[in-house]
Formats: structure tokens, sequence, C-alpha cells
């Protein structure tokens, strides 16, 4: 018995030491690292999801809804799993969202149907805020292991299923950026960015400073805790980056997105660190000082990429239309792989990698998604973005700002 016993926990810890190690595809690693690659490496912001007809089954036949899936380590991983089986994609993210830090934090979130994710009793006051900074920033190591076990153990079930598929892609890990977080836990949302804005103006700067302080403490804890389950890289979202006064943002966010950053490269300096500031009033500046701090900057879709390009050596994501996977007549796909091309050409002559400026919907082609990556991948997609941009010298692209 207790040679069996010794069997069976030397089989999970080396199990456990494989699911660390890198991956085999390891593609995506060496792009955000600046190094050499054999192909463009690719995937997409919300690539797993309700564009999928395996999710809408997945989720007729569980009965689970979309929180009930988060808390499931089990069905994390199924769902994670799901877009690297139909597409050719170079890394697979964690399935979450950026509100379950919000219930470590004692924040409660809720899915009502129609709405998204919602904070029905948002943080409002001084003297809740101060309550919600002290419990984020005290012990937060703990916060996540208590709270967010599931999260982590779904990393790791990741992990286990990518290596029993023989899918070994890079696993991203994620989390909101400390003003995202702070913005959503503020009562704001996609559609309402009052809230927050009036609680930054109302309150001191000494109490928006303890939040974000504590909330960068909480995110580290978090992105620490993903790459020790399994995760090769991180993904910051500052979504609501836009949701801000611009010298505000330039002020009091941006040193601790750059902070943020610096402290996890000292704790893992080989783990690549992305970033993606969206809605900024100036996506080139941001992203120039962003570049020196974290392995890959995203591009959102309004961004001008040749400047970007050519102002920006390390690597850069981004930035494909996803309105371009929405199937919309015969000419669809057409545009889409000209585009494609365009992309190509615009960021490949330097380290990148290809995804879009914003996150799927729920509504593209899974058919014009794949066209999407593998158009990326095809050889001579370089050359045929030369040769197109060459018979048009008229340049009919969307006007972009930098």
């Amino acid at each position: 018995v207790e040679m069996m016993w010794l069997l069976v926990v030397s089989t999970a810890v080396i199990g456990r030491a494989w699911a660390l190690c890198p991956p085999q595809n390891d593609v995506l690693l060496r792009a955000a690292r600046g190094e050499a690659v054999e192909r463009t490496p690719v995937w997409l912001f919300r690539q797993a999801g309700r564009h999928m007809p395996e999710y809408r089954k997945f989720k007729e036949d569980s009965g689970q809804g979309f929180l009930e899936i988060l808390d499931d380590p089990v069905s994390v991983a199924e769902v994670t799993m799901q877009p690297l089986r139909r597409y050719d994609v170079d890394a697979g993210i964690l399935f979450s969202d950026i509100l379950v830090l919000a219930q470590a934090m004692g924040v409660k979130v809720e899915m009502p149907g129609g709405k998204g994710i919602v904070v029905p009793e948002p943080v409002a006051d001084a003297k809740r805020a101060e309550y919600v900074a002290a419990i984020a920033g005290h012990d937060p190591e703990w916060l996540i292991s208590k709270y967010l076990k599931h999260v982590t153990r779904a990393v790791e079930e990741i992990r286990a299923a990518q290596l029993k598929e023989d899918r070994d892609v890079t696993l991203l890990g994620f989390s909101a950026a400390p003003w995202t977080l702070l913005y959503y836990v503020l009562g704001s949302n996609s559609r309402d960015d009052g809230p927050a804005r009036r609680f930054v103006k109302r309150e001191s700067d000494a109490l928006v400073d303890s939040l974000l302080d504590s909330f960068e403490s909480l995110i580290l804890a978090y992105s620490y805790a993903q790459v020790e389950a399994g995760a090769h890289a991180v993904q910051i979202f500052d979504a609501m980056a836009g949701g801000i006064d611009p010298k505000l943002y330039d002020d009091m966010i941006l040193p601790r997105l750059t902070r943020l950053a610096d402290r996890f490269k000292t704790k893992y300096p080989d783990v690549p660190l992305l970033c993606f500031s969206r809605g900024v009033a100036n996506p080139l500046e941001t992203n120039e000082l962003l570049a020196n701090h974290y392995d890959v900057v995203t591009l959102e879709t309004r961004a001008d990429r040749r400047r970007h390009r050519g102002d920006i050596a390390s690597c850069l994501q981004g930035n494909l239309d996803p309105k371009l996977l929405v199937n919309a007549n015969d000419n669809s796909k057409d545009k889409l792989l000209k585009e494609t091309a365009n992309l190509v050409s615009d960021l490949g002559s330097g380290p990148w990698i290809a995804n879009l400026g914003e996150g799927l919907a729920g509504t593209e082609d899974p058919d014009l998604v794949a066209a999407f990556v593998d158009a990326v991948h095809a050889p001579g997609a370089t050359a045929a973005a030369d040769a197109d941009e060459t018979a048009s010298p008229d340049d009919t692209r969307p006007l972009v700002v930098n």
C-alpha cells in the first residue's frame, strides 16, 4: 500500500513538472522575446466562447451558465481547449473574466442575462472604498489561494488537457490592470463610465491611490499564481483606459501600469508579459512608454500600425478589426484576406503577434476566423501584401490615430 501511494504521488509530481515545462510550440514566446521565428504566431482575444457552436452546445448540455463554468476547473479547461481544436492558433488563453478578482475581495458580481457581468453593489463611498483597499492589499497571496484556487486549478487542468490531446501551445494567463479593475468595482461598465469618473473626481487622490496600489498587489499575486500553476505568459488588459481623463491616466494610471510590469519581471524575468491599454488618447505615445516595461504591447483597431512599427522595435500585437470576421456578404472572405495581407505588410518587418484590435463579440463566423489564422500562417503572406499594395497606389484603409 505504501509503495502504491508513493507511485501515485510520484506520477502526479512528474506530471505537474512536465506541465510546467515550456510548450512544444513556443513560437509565441520566442516572438514576444524578440527572437527569430519560423512563422508569425497568432491567437485572438476572446477566442473561446460565444462565436463557437461547440461552446453553445457545451453550455446547453452541461446546463451551466457563464459564472458556473468559471467556478468549475474542468469546464474551464474544456472551453479553453475548444478553439485549440478548431483553429491552428499558437496560444490558448485561460477562459475566465477580469472580474473574478472583484470576487476575491468580497465584491459581488452577477450575470443576469443580456447585460454581461455586472456589479450589483458597487463601491460607491469612501468608507467602503477604504475597506476594499484594506482587504485587497493586506495579504493578496492569501486571498488568491483562498478565493481563486479554482482559477489556478483550471490552469493546471488546461495544461493537462493540452498534453493529453497533443495541443501543447503557449498558455496565456491574464488579469485586468489596476485601473480597469477599479473602473468596474466602482460600478462603471462598457456603456457608462460615469460612476468611475465621478468617484475619482469626488474622492481624495490618497484614497484613489490606496485602491490602485492595493489592486496592483492583488493583480501581481494573481498573475504569479497563474504562472506557478503552468501559464507560460501573462496578458494584462487595461480595457477601460479610455474611461478616465487623459491627464489623470498619464499621471496616475500609467506609472502603476509600468511599475506592475517591473515588479512582475523582477520575480519572473523570463516570463513574457503582454499589455493592452485600450482607448487612450495617444496610443503611440502610451505604447512607446509601455514597450520599455512590457515584452509585448497591443495595438487597438484604430492605432496606426506603420507608425507603431517604425517607432517600436520590440514585439507588437494586433490589430485586425474583428468586424471583418462577421460574414456580411459573399465578399467577406476576400475583404478579410486583403486586410490580413495589409496587416502582415504593416507589422511584419519586426517581431509581432497577429491578433485583433479588440475581442470577439460572439457574432463572428468560425470559418472566417479560421481563414484569418491560416492566412497569417500562409507562406508568402508578406509578399502577397506587398504585391497588393504595389498594385493599388491609392491607400483606402480606414483613418487611424497615433
